[in-house]
């Protein structure tokens, strides 16, 4: 999963090597919290107008990982 997050944000932010994913342990709820870190520059292409593009990420995500009977969130830091 963190691979599939890293593909999508590659393509938006403008410092790839700023990019730190981080994968919580599955919670007790069967969730796999990702948390994702871009540099403070690229903080808003990340996220988008209104949280679109944030919004998009993690309704790619969650559909990526329903296909593999999973739960993710993913939280933007």
């Amino acid at each position: 999963m963190k691979e599939l997050l890293f593909a999508i944000v590659e393509g938006l932010v403008s410092d790839p090597a700023s990019i730190n994913i981080t994968e919580d342990a599955v919670n007790e709820e069967g969730v796999i919290v990702l948390h994702l870190n871009v540099a403070a520059d690229d903080m808003g292409r990340v996220i988008g107008k209104q949280g679109r593009i944030a919004k998009a990420i993690r309704t790619l995500m969650r559909a990526a990982a329903a296909r593999e009977d999973r739960k993710v969130a993913v939280e933007i830091d």
